[in-house]
C-alpha cells in the first residue's frame, strides 16, 4: 500500500516536471499581408489547456481593416484545432494598422494572417531526486 502511494506521488511529480519541459510558442507566418502596414501586432496567447495536452496547431484568420486602422469582420478561414481559434481572433482584433490618409481610397481587399502554435522542448539541467 505504502509503495503504491510512493509510486503515485512520484508519477505526479514526474508528470509535472514533464509539463514544465515545453515552452509554448506562437509564431506569425508571413503570407497574405494585404496592402496595409501594421502599427501594433498582437501575438495570440497559447491556451493553457492545449499546452497541458501538448496540442499544436495552425490558424488562418481573415479580416478587413477600416480607414482608422481598426480590424473588423474577423473570421477564421482555416484551423487545425478549434482551441486556437479564439486566441487568434482576439489577437487580430487587438492589432492595429496605419490609418489611411484622407486622399487615399480604402481598398476592399481582405487581409489574412496565419498563426502557428507549437511547443518547443526546453533543456532540463537537472532533475531532482526523490
Amino acid at each position: 500500500m505504502r509503495s503504491s502511494r510512493l509510486l503515485i506521488a512520484a508519477g505526479i511529480m514526474l508528470s509535472s516536471v514533464a509539463l514544465a519541459q515545453v515552452e509554448p510558442i506562437v509564431e506569425y507566418v508571413p503570407g497574405d499581408e494585404g496592402e496595409r502596414q501594421p502599427l501594433h501586432t498582437v501575438v495570440p496567447t497559447y491556451p493553457e489547456k492545449a499546452r497541458r495536452a501538448r496540442v499544436e496547431g495552425e490558424v488562418e484568420v481573415c479580416f478587413k481593416v477600416n480607414r482608422e486602422g481598426k480590424t473588423s469582420r474577423v473570421a477564421v478561414r482555416r484551423s487545425t484545432n478549434r482551441v486556437f481559434e479564439k486566441p487568434a481572433r482576439d489577437a487580430v482584433r487587438a492589432s492595429t494598422y496605419r490609418p489611411l490618409p484622407a486622399d487615399e481610397e480604402l481598398s476592399g481587399i481582405k487581409t489574412c494572417r496565419t498563426f502557428q502554435f507549437h511547443l518547443a522542448p526546453v533543456a532540463v539541467d537537472q532533475i531532482e531526486s526523490f
